[in-house]
């Protein structure tokens, strides 16, 4: 069943099926987590329905436009329903595509790209039986090493990429954006209410910069 969500900013709203793949805190934690500059020509990979890309510009209305790019057609359907609802489409473009399709007039487009990705590595751990709501969970139809790859082309010298992952896949996350020339300048680590060691990381990465990384103080999530 569609339903339509408060994000709790500007009366704006986002539309999600409970069918489908919704979104968690998490989403919200890396719209939240991204460094602002006026301008900014944005696109959301993975978009699902729209929740980061959307709650970035909620937060961000300088941004000059935002792009949600995500595969599944059901999802990208939602994304558009916010988008018109919200009366953003002079903002914001839904392109409903494999990242990896995306064509070459984009490379050097981006000053900021976000991605809240599938968290599980290909052949790892236990696949939903639902096709739809797995390819948001697992790396099914795009891997973590593809989407630094192609943010690394889409990016403009000088652009972001900035992500959330498992903590466990930290080490491989940095390795290969020094190996496609982004520069980790930001970490934080996110961990529960109940304390524990970090769950998740955020990350921003800039492309063609010296290495000057930040490390900030953890972030504690209490929706979780």
């Amino acid at each position: 069943m569609i339903v339509v969500e408060e994000l709790l900013i500007d009366n704006l709203k986002i539309y999600q099926d409970d069918e489908l793949y919704r979104f968690t805190s998490d989403a919200v934690i890396l719209s939240k987590f991204a460094s602002a500059k006026k301008g900014d020509v944005v696109a959301d990979f993975c978009a699902g329905s729209g929740i980061v890309g959307v709650h970035y510009y909620a937060l961000n209305k300088n941004a000059k436009s935002v792009d949600l790019i995500e595969i599944q057609p059901e999802l990208s359907a939602l994304s558009q329903k916010t988008v018109d609802v919200n009366g953003l489409g002079e903002i914001f473009t839904v392109i409903n595509k494999p990242i990896q399709d995306l064509p070459n007039d984009l490379n050097g487009k981006y000053s900021l790209i976000l991605c809240n990705p599938p968290y599980k590595k290909a052949g790892s751990g236990e696949v939903n039986g639902d096709r739809k709501i797995a390819m948001c969970r697992h790396e099914i139809t795009v891997t973590q090493e593809e989407i630094i790859e192609i943010s690394a082309k889409k990016l403009k010298h000088g652009g972001r990429l900035c992500m959330c992952q498992r903590t466990e896949r930290f080490t491989d996350m940095v390795l290969k954006m020094a190996s496609v020339g982004l520069s980790p300048t930001k970490v934080q680590f996110v961990v529960t209410k109940q304390g524990g060691a970090p769950y998740l990381f955020l990350i921003e990465a800039v492309k063609g910069v010296k290495p000057q990384l930040k490390i900030l103080p953890e972030f504690v999530n209490e929706g979780v």
